[in-house]
């Protein structure tokens, strides 16, 4: 059996979903109680990380987006000041950008913004979004947005079931801009109606940055087999997320293993193929559990993969190359 450490340590390895701390909470220099800092990062040989500038769901209103758009923005901020200084990372927004990094022995930051309540009805602040490095908007997060349906509606909202029936016309206006602007379209998160119009509309790749697999966790937040058969079809992804109960309904952290966390994976390989497949934590916005606690242990997912069988160049797609391929395909149909 190959050397699951050693293969580890040459590996671009990309987590495509980290939530950070906000307001501004421990430093992201020091080794401690945030789930993704820089120092894990180097311990867990994790290379680069989405950072997510993540904005709760609130009310439809000229207040309400002013406030979503104005913490977005200060939260991209935040998330490029981590790479301020000597301290050993740097903003790629650019694949060749990450795969210099690790020439480099550099972290990756790689920025991003979850929910699309972040820009109101003003397509405008993509472009500052895409200005301060992001690379995906998560169209949704729970509870439905001027863009489109959650899979989870905020009953505490108002939100029925559904209020666009998918995409609004918004929302499929900001699926074109994201296109132009190189940015991937993020479907975690979004109803299966929505996601299924987003994987349809949008002219690169979509993908689900950090969701299950519904068929291994009957929950509605997970990637249902239609979706993962649409996202194969576009030519997208599905990021496997290690939020417990996602990967086993009603599972607490202490109950789920990186062996459960895998079994999504085959699951996915199995049934849209590998190059369809990567990984993903939500670690600070809820991901983690035992073997995978923290950035520190992202050598354990190697390790588990190698010993399913999957080849050195098998998990080097799961870990970050199908990732690539995706921001490369953006990328070029931006320019």
């Amino acid at each position: 059996m190959m050397d699951a450490a050693a293969l580890h340590a040459g590996l671009v390895t990309i987590d495509t979903h980290v939530d950070i701390p906000w307001p501004p909470g421990p430093s992201p220099f020091e080794d401690g109680p945030r789930r993704v800092d820089l120092p894990k990062m180097r311990r867990g040989g994790l290379g680069a990380v989405c950072f997510a500038a993540y904005l709760p769901q609130g009310p439809l209103t000229p207040e309400g987006h002013q406030a979503a758009s104005a913490r977005a923005l200060a939260m991209l901020d935040a998330i490029n000041g981590m790479a301020g200084g000597d301290h050993g990372a740097r903003v790629c927004e650019t694949a060749d950008a990450i795969e210099a990094a690790k020439r480099d022995q550099v972290l990756a930051i790689i920025p991003a913004v979850e929910n699309g309540y972040a820009m109101g009805e003003d397509l405008g602040l993509l472009s500052q979004f895409r200005a301060k490095g992001a690379r995906y908007l998560t169209l949704t997060h729970n509870g439905h947005n001027a863009l489109s349906d959650s899979s989870n509606p905020r009953r505490d909202l108002g939100d029925g079931d559904t209020l666009h029936d998918g995409l609004s016309p918004l929302g499929r206006e900001a699926v074109a801009e994201l296109n132009r602007l190189g940015m991937l379209v993020d479907v975690s998160h979004v109803s299966l109606q929505g996601a299924l119009q987003a994987a349809r509309t949008s002219k690169t790749p979509v993908l689900a940055t950090h969701s299950c697999m519904q068929a291994l966790c009957n929950v509605p937040r997970n990637a249902s087999d239609m979706l993962l058969d649409a996202l194969r079809d576009c030519g997208g992804m599905v990021n496997v997320t290690a939020v417990p109960f996602f990967l086993k309904a009603g599972a607490k952290a202490d109950q789920v293993t990186v062996a459960d966390y895998v079994d999504h994976i085959d699951y996915a390989v199995k049934r849209i193929g590998l190059a369809h497949v990567g990984i993903s934590s939500d670690f600070d916005g809820g991901g983690g559990f035992s073997g995978w606690h923290d950035a520190g242990e992202s050598g354990n997912m190697t390790a588990e993969l190698v010993k399913r069988g999957y080849d050195a160049a098998e998990i080097a797609q799961l870990w970050g190359g199908n990732f690539l391929r995706l921001l490369r395909v953006a990328e070029d149909h931006a320019a």
